[in-house]
């Protein structure tokens, strides 16, 4: 009990302050507050490079692990399908730009190719200028239409050759590559970027990359090899933050931070003080595992403790959780100017003990089951529901376990609901109206919230799903040689967001769904009519000419004949 007493005071908190409440009904969830967001608040979209870019081995960029994984033949990917191609924005910036544009976004936050700037991801072997003069003529376009930059370095695309030489982030080595990329690219880009992301997600590169393979490089090192690699990962978050602390901060004025995504976990029962030390436990495995060492400067108690106690009972002489030293402690802790959160959606969570013979894992390691309520919204994803009470319940759990430091939500949207043509997504309006509000909430109750990355500007490349999943506010025709995207409902109810900055009156934002659909609904319209176009385009550059030119070619046959019979 000892190592979650301290924090069960939160969830004390939590029932005193009324967000206690579970499932439907939820205080919060009833009512819906109309209001608007501080003045500066800043609205973008993201992406990533992998993702969308395309252009996989053009003009000099390496292979990435992710490059390796798709091209295995081995199934890693629903329908073997690469981002080999994916959105093509590497030939499209101008346009996605004008998208930026039509959103009326204040920032895009984007991803930078590590094997497109560092072929083998080592500096001192070589640097690609096209990678850098692409990514500086990228930052340029934006600027140039007012949209701040938030520029993530590491988005799960590890140049390939760092993994076959060292085995990626099960490398310490890995933390002083990871440096002289970020000082690169601080170097390159930083007098015009002034808002740095060292790692997207780091949870999910340990767990789906080095605990169940589900992701590059598909390593399946059970209880081991996730926890070493996040070991490695915040070592070389925090070596990053130094170097850009040390020598850039004085004259570029920027902030560096880390992305984590966590759903939120909820107690199933919030009078069994079981399930309530299990979701703490949940979270604390979750976000607690990166921001805990960087703002307490060591891992979460609740997890040192776990993990310490599996391993002695799997006979092991030392803990599978890797241990900082106390120099490394000093050094990580206050790494962070600020706050990255992704966040998707809830569970609930219920103790489980799972006994130690069954061998090390994450799972069994954390000693409790996920849930999920059956009247939850369900978005199309089989892990992906509509909750958004615990979103609000994140942001204030974030804001007071880690001392009230800035937040930006680098990361929240849903996934398309039918596997087809779908411009009027009215659910992922719904979902933003919902998570939205829940964030505007949070700020009212003082959580420190600078910014909303809604995830993403384009449906993309969605690692282990391919391009069955859809995220984007932009549908993008994937069979398509040039990849068109067009305008879903969702487009004109977030520019109107924006343009409010929040939630003016009921009758205002009921009129936003209503344009939002009216507009989807034609452009619907014109979508099912392209084939009918296409056709016509055809007919009209190739049928005619050719039946022209057939015209004249009989009639000078005609005349020549003519002329010989006169003759």
């Amino acid at each position: 009990m000892k190592p979650v007493r301290a924090v069960t005071l939160w969830w004390v908190l939590l029932l005193v302050s009324g967000l206690g409440a579970t499932g439907k009904g939820s205080p919060e969830e009833a009512s819906f507050y109309y209001g608007t967001f501080p003045l500066g608040f800043s609205w973008g979209v993201g992406s990533s490079a992998f993702q969308t870019e395309g252009a996989w081995d053009q003009d000099g960029k390496g292979p990435s692990i992710w490059d390796a994984f798709t091209h295995s033949g081995k199934g890693n990917v629903l329908g073997d399908e690469t981002a080999d191609v994916a959105c093509n924005g590497y030939y499209k910036v101008q346009e996605d730009v004008a998208l930026l544009r039509e959103l009326h976004v204040s920032h895009y936050r984007f991803s930078l190719s590590w094997p497109r700037l560092l072929p083998t991801g080592v500096r001192a072997d070589q640097v690609n200028k096209k990678g850098i003069q692409f990514y500086s003529d990228f930052i340029d376009a934006l600027l140039k239409s007012n949209i701040t930059p938030i520029v993530t370095l590491h988005h799960w695309d590890l140049p390939q050759l760092l993994q076959v030489r060292y085995g990626g982030w099960q490398n310490v080595s890995m933390a002083t590559y990871f440096s002289d990329y970020a000082n690169l690219c601080f170097e390159a880009f930083g007098d015009r970027v002034k808002h740095w992301v060292t790692f997207s997600d780091p949870r999910t590169v340990a767990e789906k990359g080095y605990e169940t393979g589900h992701h590059a490089p598909g390593l399946k090192l059970r209880g081991t090899g996730l926890y070493k690699a996040a070991h490695h990962i915040i070592k070389a978050h925090a070596q990053a933050w130094h170097a850009y602390n040390s020598t850039w901060r004085s004259r570029q004025q920027g902030l560096v931070g880390i992305s984590l995504n966590c759903d939120w976990g909820e107690p199933v029962d919030m009078s069994n003080p079981k399930d309530i030390e299990a979701a703490e436990r949940y979270l604390q495995f979750c976000l607690g595992w990166f921001a805990n060492p960087i703002y307490a400067g060591d891992y979460p108690q609740v997890m040192k403790d776990r993990i310490g106690r599996k391993s002695a009972e799997q006979g092991l002489d030392t803990p599978r959780l890797p241990v900082f030293s106390l120099q490394e402690k000093s050094y990580i802790k206050g790494t962070s100017d600020f706050l990255g959160l992704g966040h998707f959606t809830t569970r609930y969570i219920t103790e489980r003990n799972y006994p130690s013979r069954q061998g090390p894992s994450y799972q069994t390691d954390r000693d409790l089951v996920e849930l999920v309520d059956p009247n939850w919204p369900d978005l199309g994803s089989k892990w992906l529901f509509s909750v958004p009470w615990g979103f609000r319940r994140l942001l204030n759990f974030a804001q007071t376990q880690y001392g009230n430091p800035p937040i930006y939500v680098t990361e929240n949207g849903a996934s398309q609901k039918l596997h087809c043509t779908q411009l009027c997504d009215e659910w992922r309006i719904q979902y933003l109206k919902g998570y939205i509000n829940e964030m505007l909430k949070a700020i009212k109750d003082g959580a420190n919230i600078k910014g909303y990355t809604s995830w993403s500007l384009l449906d993309k490349f969605e690692w282990e799903r391919g391009y069955s999943d859809r995220y984007g506010f932009y549908y993008v025709d994937f069979n398509k040689r040039n990849k068109p995207r067009y305008p879903k409902a969702s487009v004109e109810y977030y520019k109107k967001l924006i343009a409010a900055n929040g939630f003016p009156n009921p009758r205002e934002v009921e009129s936003w769904y209503l344009k939002a659909l009216e507009i989807c609904s034609i452009n619907n319209q014109m979508l099912a009519a392209e084939p009918l176009l296409s056709y016509m385009q055809i007919v009209t550059e190739i049928v005619v000419p050719t039946v022209c030119t057939l015209c004249i070619l009989i009639a000078a046959v005609l005349l020549m004949l003519l002329l010989r019979s006169l003759s």
